[in-house]
């Protein structure tokens, strides 16, 4: 891997959006420094570096703060162009892409989350909601090997992927069976999970659904 010696990562072990930056570095061949964080106890330099927020990721380059996954992802192309882009070159592909990440953080990411944290009619909504979802993205990546088309693993499955490893606790709590709904798109999360650099990044799926499992008793599933 390049060496970039100041690079540096603000990230939680469990966060998909920090998950993604992840990816995204390995893919560009970077190397960095992480920094996992505490999200009771936040560090002042997570606070230093995003203000606004306050959140993770934050990628640290030359003490220079980026925040904000997709933004991030935007950053390492044009920083590391590597081998090849995220995003395509033809201005509107590159739309697409953008609409498409833009997708899985708007609907993903906030109906998984009521998938394990809701019950009763609440519960069912998402449920039905997830399946739209779920056979949404399967009908755009159709028979591709990954979104982008062809052999190109761009951005929006970098920012899909991370949540594969959700995949088991959503069905856990919610009791939708992904690969009935979508099993073209559980073939794409294998594939992305030969990658290395997914295969790294992404956590076990029992660990999530026990840390999904703790926050739920912790705070209270309504």
């Amino acid at each position: 891997m390049a060496i970039e010696s100041e690079v540096k990562l603000l990230d939680f072990w469990v966060s998909p959006f920090g998950q993604r930056c992840r990816i995204a570095l390995a893919e560009k061949g970077v190397e960095y420094e992480y920094q996992e964080e505490t999200l009771s106890a936040k560090s002042e330099l997570l606070l230093k570096s995003n203000p606004i927020h306050k959140k993770i990721p934050v990628l640290l380059h030359g003490g220079k703060p980026v925040c904000e996954s997709l933004i991030i992802l935007r950053y390492i192309d044009e920083v590391w162009p590597g081998k090849s882009s995220f995003l395509p070159s033809d201005p509107y592909a590159r739309a697409r892409a953008l609409f498409w990440a833009d997708y899985v953080d708007r609907k993903v990411y906030e109906c998984g989350t009521r998938l394990w944290k809701m019950s009763g009619e609440a519960l069912e909504a998402a449920r039905k909601e997830f399946v739209e979802i779920l056979k949404t993205l399967e009908a755009e990546l159709g028979d591709k090997k990954y979104f982008a088309g062809g052999d190109a693993f761009g951005l929006v499955d970098i920012a899909l992927a991370p949540f594969t490893s959700w995949f088991y606790t959503y069905e856990a709590y919610s009791g939708v069976r992904i690969e009935e709904e979508s099993p073209k798109l559980v073939k794409w999360a294998e594939r992305c999970k030969e990658r290395e650099s997914v295969a790294k990044a992404l956590p076990d799926p029992m660990k999530v659904y026990e840390f999904a499992g703790s926050l739920k008793k912790r705070f209270g599933g309504k």
